[in-house]
C-alpha cells in the first residue's frame, strides 16, 4: 500500500514539472537588462531623438548581454516579453509611448539580426584576427577623450567590410555590431562605462539631482545680474558707435574682424590635430611626395584645384587635393571641410588621411587635404574613359549599391545629417575590389535636424543638378537623391548625363530614359554588349529605380533609405511613377503629347507586372 502511494505522488511530481517546463518554453522570459540604462540621460517625451535614444539604447544592452553571456541577442522565444521589459522600463518618463509603434520596430527585430549572427564565436569568424587585434589594441582604453574615441571608431569601422550580408530589421543590423561588439570584447571599461557608452553609443550619464538643484538657484542669482549686464553693456555699446562712425574706425573695425577669423579658423585647425587621428602634413612634405606638384602626378581638376598622386615616406600612395586662390575665406571652407569629411567613417565613403596649412614666399597661401588613393580611379573614367572594356553587370550592381548605402549613411547615419550637392560620376571612385566610394565633400552642406529645406548658393554640376535646387536654390535631401538616379542611369545605359540628338539639341539622360520606359521598352535603356548581364526582371527594377529617383518633381522621388531597401530586396517590385512634365527643350510634338495625355491616371508601372513598393506599413504593427 505505502508503494502505490509513493508510485502515485511520483507521477504528479513529473507532470507537475513537466507542465511547468512548457508554460517557461512558452512564455520565455527576456534576458536582457534594461536596468543599466538607468544612469543615462533620457530624452523629452515626444522628442525628435527618442527613438534614436531606445536604438542605441537597445545597442549598449545588447553589449552588455554579449558581454555577460556570449550572444548579441535574447532567443527569439522571449522577443515579447524583452519588448515589453523595455517598455515597463521606459514607463516612468515616456508614459505613453509605444516603442514599436512609434519608432517602426517589429516584434522579431529584437531577437534578430545581421547575418544571422547569434554568438562571439560567429562574429570573430568572420573578421581576420589583424582586424580584431587592431580594434582591441585602439579601444582597450578610456574612451572619454576625442583622440582615443576617433581612433577606436576608426579602427572599428573596418568591420564593415566583412559584414556585408543581409540585415533583419533595423534595431540591431550590421552597421551596429561593430560597436556592440567593440564596447563588449575591445574595451575593457565596457559597454556601461561612460566614455564607452558617449563613444560608441552617443549616449552622456545623467547629472545628480543634489548638482542641479543648486545649479538652479546659482541660475536664478546670476540671470538677472546678467541681464542687467548686458543692458548696460548694450547702451554703452550703442553711445560709443554712435560718437564713432567715421571711416577711420569702420576701417580699424574690419581689420580686427579679418584678423580675428584668422585667429578663429587657425585655432580650428590645430585643434582638429589634436582631437582627432588626422595627420598634419607639412608642406616640404607634400611637395616632396608629389615630386614638387609635377603635372604627370596630376590625376584630377576640378574648381576647387588640382588633385595630385603621391607617395608618403613610408610608401602609401595617397591623394593631395590642393585648393587655389586661397584666402581668409578660402580658410573657413577649408576647415569646413575638413570637419566634414573627418567626422565621417563608413565602407562607402573616402576616408581623410590629413591636411596641409602653410604659407610660403613663393607658393602663397597653401590649403591641401590628403586621402586614401583609391586603385581603380573613378566611375567616370570606367563608363567614359579610353578604355574598351565594359564593366560587368555584378560589379556594376555591386557600385549601384555601395553609392547608395553611402549617400543613406551621409543622409541618415551621420549626425548632423548631409547633403553632399555635387554626386556625379568622376566623385564615385572604386578601390581594388570596385567597392564605391563617395568622394569629395567640398560642397557638403549640413542639415540641421528639423528643417525641411535649406536655401544656399547652388553648386553642382550640370546634368547632375535637381531642377529645384538649379531654379529655385531649395536643397534637400532629395537633391541629392536626383544625382543618384543620374548616376545610376549612366551607370546602366553607359550614356553621359547630358548629350546632343540629331537636331543638336540637348537631352538630359533622365528624360531620354524616361521616353523609352513610358513607351514600355524599360531593357532598352540598359547598355548593349554589357558582360554577364543579369535577369531581365533585375535589370528592369534598377532602371525603373533610376527613372524614380531621377524625376524631376521632388515629391515622387524616395529617400536614400528606401532605395536602398529597393536596391536590396529579392523582391522585384518599386514604387509607381508619377508622370513626368514636358523637358525643358520640348518640340511641338511632346507638349502636343504632354496635353493629350494629361487626362489619363498619370501613373507608370512596369509593363512586366511590378506592384507598388510601399514603406507605409513598415513597422505599423506588431509581428
Amino acid at each position: 500500500m505505502f508503494l502505490r502511494r509513493t508510485a502515485v505522488v511520483h507521477i504528479l511530481l513529473f507532470f507537475t514539472a513537466a507542465s511547468s517546463s512548457l508554460v517557461a518554453a512558452q512564455n520565455s522570459s527576456c534576458p536582457l537588462d534594461f536596468s543599466i540604462l538607468q544612469p543615462f540621460k533620457r530624452p523629452s517625451p515626444d522628442g525628435s531623438t527618442t527613438c534614436q535614444y531606445l536604438l542605441q539604447g537597445l545597442r549598449l544592452v545588447y553589449s552588455h548581454h554579449l558581454r555577460q553571456t556570449g550572444s548579441f541577442s535574447p532567443p527569439l522565444s522571449s522577443a515579447s516579453s524583452c519588448w515589453d521589459a523595455l517598455q515597463s522600463s521606459i514607463s516612468g518618463f515616456l508614459p505613453r509611448f509605444d516603442v514599436r509603434s512609434r519608432c517602426g520596430f517589429q516584434t522579431p527585430w529584437i531577437s534578430q539580426g545581421c547575418m544571422n549572427i547569434t554568438t562571439r564565436s560567429q562574429f570573430e569568424a568572420l573578421i581576420p584576427n589583424s582586424t580584431l587585434s587592431t580594434a582591441v589594441m585602439r579601444c582597450n582604453l578610456s574612451l572619454e577623450s576625442n583622440t582615443p574615441c576617433a581612433s577606436c571608431t576608426q579602427s572599428l569601422s573596418a568591420f564593415q567590410a566583412y559584414l556585408t550580408g543581409a540585415s533583419l530589421g533595423n534595431v540591431s543590423d550590421c552597421t551596429g555590431f561593430s560597436s556592440i561588439y567593440g564596447a563588449a570584447f575591445a574595451n575593457r571599461f565596457g559597454p556601461t562605462d561612460k566614455g564607452t557608452a558617449k563613444c560608441l553609443f552617443l549616449l552622456d550619464l545623467a547629472s545628480s539631482s543634489g548638482n542641479g538643484s543648486g545649479k538652479k538657484k546659482v541660475v536664478k542669482i546670476l540671470v538677472p545680474l546678467l541681464v542687467i549686464l548686458l543692458v548696460a553693456s548694450g547702451l554703452i555699446l550703442w553711445y560709443y558707435l554712435k560718437r564713432k562712425r567715421d571711416f577711420k574706425m569702420r576701417r580699424m573695425k574690419l581689420r580686427q574682424q579679418r584678423d580675428s577669423l584668422e585667429a578663429g579658423t587657425r585655432s580650428r585647425l590645430d585643434s582638429m590635430s589634436e582631437s582627432t587621428t588626422l595627420v598634419k602634413f607639412t608642406f616640404e612634405e607634400i611637395k616632396k611626395a608629389t615630386n614638387n606638384f609635377s603635372r604627370h602626378n596630376i590625376i584630377g581638376r576640378g574648381g576647387y584645384g588640382n588633385v595630385f598622386k603621391g607617395v608618403l615616406q613610408d610608401g602609401t600612395e595617397v591623394a593631395f587635393k590642393r585648393f587655389k586662390n586661397c584666402s581668409a575665406n578660402g580658410d573657413a571652407n577649408f576647415a569646413h571641410e575638413v570637419e566634414v569629411i573627418a567626422s565621417i567613417r563608413h565602407v562607402n565613403l573616402l576616408a581623410l588621411r590629413g591636411y596641409c596649412t602653410a604659407t610660403t614666399a613663393y607658393e602663397g597661401h597653401q590649403r591641401i587635404i590628403v586621402c586614401d588613393l583609391v586603385s581603380n580611379g573613378s566611375l567616370h573614367d570606367h563608363l567614359f574613359g579610353d578604355s574598351e572594356t565594359h564593366l560587368p553587370w555584378p560589379l556594376r550592381q555591386r557600385i549601384a549599391l555601395g553609392m547608395a548605402r553611402g549617400l543613406a549613411y551621409l543622409h541618415y547615419g551621420a549626425q548632423p545629417s548631409i547633403i553632399h550637392r555635387d554626386i556625379k560620376a568622376s566623385n564615385i571612385l572604386l578601390d581594388e575590389r570596385f567597392e564605391a566610394k563617395v568622394a569629395d565633400f567640398g560642397l557638403a552642406k549640413f542639415n540641421p535636424e528639423g528643417m525641411t529645406h535649406m536655401s544656399t548658393r547652388v553648386a553642382g554640376t550640370m546634368g547632375y543638378v535637381a531642377p529645384e535646387y538649379a531654379l529655385y536654390g531649395q536643397l534637400t535631401e532629395k537633391s541629392d537623391v536626383y544625382s543618384f538616379g543620374v548616376v545610376l542611369l549612366e551607370l546602366l545605359s553607359g550614356r553621359k548625363a547630358i548629350v546632343t540628338d540629331e537636331e543638336g539639341q540637348p537631352v538630359s539622360v533622365a528624360d531620354w530614359a524616361w521616353a523609352l520606359v513610358r513607351e514600355g521598352q524599360t531593357l532598352d535603356v540598359v547598355e548593349d554588349g554589357m558582360p554577364e548581364k543579369g535577369s531581365p526582371e533585375v535589370l528592369e527594377k534598377y532602371v525603373l529605380i533610376a527613372v524614380l529617383c531621377s524625376h524631376p518633381q521632388l515629391h515622387a522621388r524616395p529617400t536614400m533609405d528606401q532605395v536602398v531597401k529597393m536596391l536590396e530586396s529579392n523582391e522585384f517590385t518599386v514604387i509607381s511613377i508619377p508622370q513626368r512634365p514636358i523637358p525643358l527643350v520640348a518640340c511641338r510634338e511632346e507638349i502636343d503629347r504632354s496635353v493629350s495625355s494629361s487626362s489619363g491616371s498619370g501613373k507608370l508601372t512596369s509593363p512586366t507586372g511590378y506592384q507598388a513598393f510601399s514603406f507605409g506599413a513598415d513597422g505599423s504593427g506588431h509581428h
